[in-house]
């Protein structure tokens, strides 16, 4: 598959059987939305490696593992969100700043964001949110609780960007930033179904 290198493709079937067994086709409809718009949209095509792979959708595996649908849909919209706003936000033709100190960057730069990437990652997790709707519960408190928790998590994203992995992956590469952005958006959006739902 031109998407995954091998251990790549092996590490999705590993999140994919855990996503069906724990919440069956409309889980497996979710997990394939984020993989699909995520690849369509990566700019020059590239193959996702295992690391990669693991560090999307662990978390939602997990999620969907335990049967948590909200955190499950929460870590997902995160993903979407930041795979959305970076690729989206590539076409800028104004620089990126950093969201710390709204200082320009270089294109790239750990941190940086750009008005039409965070415009373009708010519609991602806006649609992951809808999905979440049609899929899971219709529960139109739950799908907004899940959109709101893939902006936040996109943009802790960029924070730990900014912050914990900022140049030559001091402390965080970026598998390790995804991760935590995929755990930040699960534990947003458990929370609030939690508290509201």
């Amino acid at each position: 598959m031109k998407w995954l290198t091998a251990a790549g493709a092996a590490a999705a079937l590993a999140v994919g059987t855990a996503t069906v067994w724990g919440m069956g086709w409309r889980g497996f409809g979710l997990l394939l939305a984020f993989f699909v718009s995520g690849s369509l949209l990566t700019k020059g095509g590239g193959r996702r490696k295992a690391s990669q792979v693991a560090a999307n959708g662990s978390v939602a595996a997990v999620a969907a593992v335990l049967g948590a649908w909200p955190a499950f849909a929460g870590a997902l919209a995160a993903a979407t969100a930041d795979t959305w706003a970076t690729e989206i936000g590539a076409f800028s033709h104004t620089p990126p700043r950093l969201i710390t100190s709204g200082a320009t960057v270089p294109q790239g730069a750990n941190g940086g964001i750009t008005l039409m990437g965070t415009a373009g990652g708010v519609l991602g997790a806006v649609v992951m949110g809808g999905l979440s709707w049609m899929l899971g519960p219709h529960d139109l408190r739950l799908a907004a609780i899940v959109a709101v928790a893939g902006v936040l998590g996109m943009l802790f994203d960029s924070l730990l960007g900014a912050t914990v992995q900022g140049p030559g992956d001091k402390w965080l590469d970026n598998d390790g930033v995804n991760f935590a952005t995929t755990l930040a958006g699960a534990g947003i959006a458990a929370a609030g179904s939690w508290l509201c739902c």
